[in-house]
Formats: C-alpha cells, structure tokens, sequence
C-alpha cells in the first residue's frame, strides 16, 4: 500500500473539492442570500486541509496500483459526504444536526435524494443549490472528474476509475487513454445537462429551478428545491420534460457519444441492455398507467400517464423526483415500483440499482439453466449484443447477486433492530443502497423521522451502493492487507 501516495491524491482532491464551495457563493451574492459565509468558512477549512496533506508528499511519485485505486475511491467518498457536511451544520438557517448534515451530503452525492430536510420552500437559495449541485457532482462520479484532471498533475487514473465505474464490464473504454474517456464522459454529461436547462427553462421555470431540477435530473439524484418536487409547478410539460432526461440519464453515456458520433439513432437499438432497459420501462409504465386508470385513482387517461411515467422513469433511474406519493396508489404497484430500482439504470449510466445489464445476464443465465435441464451436454453461450459473454463475467455477476442480497439484509436487520417496522426498513434499505431515495412507510415522504443510528447506518449503505459494494467490502477482506 503506497500510503504517501494516497495521502498526496487525497488532498489535491480535497482542494479541488473546495473550489465547489464557490458557486453557491456566486448564487448567494447574487440572490442577496445571507448564507454565504458558510460555504466560504468550509471552502477555506477544506482547502487548508488539503494542502495539509498534500504539501509534506508533494514530490512523491509512483504508479498506482489496484488495491491503492479501491483505497482512493472508498476514502474519497467517505472523506467528502463529511466535508460537503459543513455548510448544512455553519447554517443558521437550517440548524441541522451532524448526523442530518452528513445523511443530507451523502444523498446528494450519491445521488440517492432521500432527503431529511423539511421545509425546502423556505431554505436559502445557496442551501438549496449546494444540494442539487452535490447531485451533478456526484451523478458521473466525481472521481471520474478528478481522473479527467489529475494526469495534468502528473497522477494516473485508471485505477481510480476501474474502482469507481458502474458496470460488471469495467475494462471497457471510448478512448485508449482513461483520461480521454472520462472527459468524453463529461462532455456529453455537460451536453446532456446544458440541453435541459434550457427546456425547463422554456416550459416556465425560472432560470434558478431549471439549473437546480437540471443537476437532479441528469445526475438521477431527486433533490428538489421544493417539499412537493414536481408537483410545485402543476405543470405536464415540465414533468415529461424530467422523464425524457430522467431516461436519457439513465441510459449508457457511452451509448449517448458513441450515437452522436455516429450521427444515428441505431447506435441504441443494436445494444441489448438498452433494448432491455426500454422493454421493462415501457411495460411498467403501461401496467402501472392502467391500473391507475380504471381504478379510478386517475379518471383520466393522460392524468395517469403523466403519473406512471414519472414516477416509473424516476425509481427505475433511481431519480426519485416524484408528483405525489405513490405509497398510497392501489393493489402492488407500490412495491413493484420500489423493486424497479432493483433493476436500476444501465452500466455507464449515472442511475443506480444493480444495472440492467446484470439482470440481464442473470435472466439468460437461469433460461440456459432450464434448457441444460433438457439437453444436458448442450453447449449454450450466453450472448450480449451478439457476442459471447465470458464465463468469467457470468460467475461474477451471480457473485454480485449474492453479495447484493445479503448485504440488503443486513442493512434490513440493522433498521428493524433499531425499532422500525418491516415495510419501512425494506423500502429504506432499496431507496440507499439502489440510491433511488423514494420510500414506503415511515420513510415515504421524507427520512426526518428516523433515529441518527438509522441515518449514519443508511449513509453507510448510500457509499456502498454507490461503489456497488465490491469497492468497499473488498477492503474488509484480510489479503487486501497483505504485502
């Protein structure tokens, strides 16, 4: 373990970090907000910190390694759901606990939404733009934006980046140089994210709704600027504006350059994950809009499209911006909806979930299971956009399933042992760990009323989920320690 190095890319992290503090000070000093002297107070105190750290191993130079790129990652998170904390507790306004200020940051950036803030109406412009713009930071990863700059200061990222990436698949690149792949990355986020600024903008919001709803959306993260999200604008336009990026979000970025670049839109449909992510979509959202429909919760047919799609979109991309409590809508479509952020977005996507191209794998693999049960010597590969995928991928992907399964009961576990009720815990632990945000039960409008042991607990899970658990678990393991 290369701990100088780690030290040094921690810091210049960390400074950078900082440097996020300034545009809720622009929004501040522009909007007469009075709360700007707690991002400044943070930004310096961060700074500080991190040149702290940096400046005693500043000339230390040396490759990275893969266990030291897992380390970075894990830290890296940690380290800044605290420091992205400060200016939630420096509020006067707000008067957050620590363990509030911390589950708050940690949604935000990983994109989770779930929220313990109440009153969202009334909160400082600088508050509410630190919030969503923890989600824009937060939605590609911003260890993949450290990676984009870091070869400039003489630190090579493609460790980092194979730590961090969603996906099983985590070799795959745009470009041979990482650094080159992950600024194509942003470039396309950045794209993505101008573009719907601008069509918010148009359908009626003001410019500081749009740029804030804008980094929620693309980021899949849910934090609005008010308690009642979407439904604070009463407005059909805005909430398809929200599902058509909300889906484009959710969909591979790769995928999103590689059709720009080709100038077509076949780029999408010849990628079997997408197909896939398309055909659950657009099934749930049709079951769900029916249901709706003639049960009467919606008599009218476009009123509940509007509803099934936003709130389908918005948990299966593990958004979780909403337009009303879907809690209360009839017979199981409450639970289904919770269980399509199992599913989650597509690998390369800023979503989360457990990504579609896993599911997939794991459908095919349990259809060639019942097919061997037949033809017991047949030879039956299990194909991806029409090449054979690895045995190799297929094992890791049960080996994830398993994994994921058990680390949400645990978490399950450690919720009901702190008194909550079945249905809350399940929900809290699906809306952290698939940072989706949107639960049932105690937890279906807000997170305010759980216990700080619940908080802390759920902001564990958020990270995990976040680096899709391998990430973190790996470093419990003794022969990550080893020499």
């Amino acid at each position: 373990m290369q701990l100088s190095v780690i030290q040094r890319i921690l810091g210049l992290l960390l400074m950078v970090f900082s440097l996020t503090m300034l545009p809720p000070i622009l929004v501040g000093w522009l909007m007469n907000d009075p709360e700007v002297s707690p991002f400044a107070e943070a930004g310096g105190i961060l700074f500080v910190a991190g040149a702290a750290l940096w400046l005693p191993v500043r000339r230390v130079r040396a490759n990275l390694r893969t266990r030291d790129g897992f380390l970075i990652v894990t830290l890296f998170w940690v380290v800044l759901s605290l420091a992205g904390a400060l200016p939630f507790v420096f509020s006067d306004s707000i008067n957050s606990s620590f363990a509030n200020a911390v589950f708050e940051t940690t949604s935000g950036l990983t994109t989770t939404g779930a929220t313990v803030f109440i009153g969202l109406d009334g909160f400082p412009r600088s508050i509410l733009f630190w919030r969503t713009e923890l989600h824009w930071l937060g939605g590609m990863g911003i260890i993949v934006l450290a990676v984009a700059i870091l070869p400039m200061l003489g630190v090579g990222g493609m460790q980092i980046y194979k730590a961090e990436s969603p996906g099983p698949v985590k070799d795959s690149k745009l470009e041979p140089r990482i650094a080159t792949t992950a600024k194509l990355l942003w470039y396309t986020y950045l794209s993505l994210t101008i573009a719907c600024v601008l069509a918010f903008r148009l359908a009626g919001m003001s410019w500081f709704d749009a740029v804030g709803h804008s980094f929620s959306v693309m980021g899949t993260g849910g934090f609005s600027n008010y308690d009642s999200s979407l439904a604070f604008f009463n407005n059909p336009v805005i909430d398809y504006i929200a599902v058509l990026f909300m889906f484009l979000a959710g969909a591979n970025f790769g995928l999103h350059f590689m059709a720009w670049r080709a100038t077509s839109l076949s780029v999408y449909l010849e990628d079997s994950e997408f197909r896939f992510y398309i055909l659950v979509m657009l099934s749930a959202i049709g079951l769900t809009a029916a249901i709706l429909y003639f049960d009467g919760k919606y008599p009218d047919a476009f009123e509940a499209l509007r509803y099934a799609s936003v709130h389908v979109v918005s948990v299966m991309t593990c958004t979780g911006i909403f337009l009303g409590d879907h809690s209360t809508w009839p017979y199981f479509l409450p639970l289904m909806i919770t269980m399509l952020s199992i599913i989650g977005g597509c690998a390369g996507s800023t979503g989360g979930g457990m990504k579609d191209i896993r599911v997939l794998l794991l459908i095919k693999q349990a259809i060639r299971e019942i097919n061997l049960l037949v033809h017991p010597r047949a030879q039956i590969p299990i194909k991806v956009n029409g090449q054979v995928v690895e045995e190799s991928v297929v094992k890791g992907v049960w080996g994830f399933f398993f994994i994921y399964v058990f680390v949400f009961m645990v978490f399950m576990l450690g919720l009901m042992a702190d008194g909550e009720d079945q249905v809350t815990a399940f929900s809290a632990v699906a809306a952290t760990i698939n940072n989706m945000g949107l639960g049932l039960g105690k937890v279906s409008t807000n997170f305010a009323p759980l216990s700080d042991f619940s908080k802390w607990w759920l902001s564990l899970c958020m990270i995990m989920g976040r680096l899709e658990l391998m990430t973190v678990l790996v470093l419990l393991t003794p022969a990550f320690w080893r020499k």
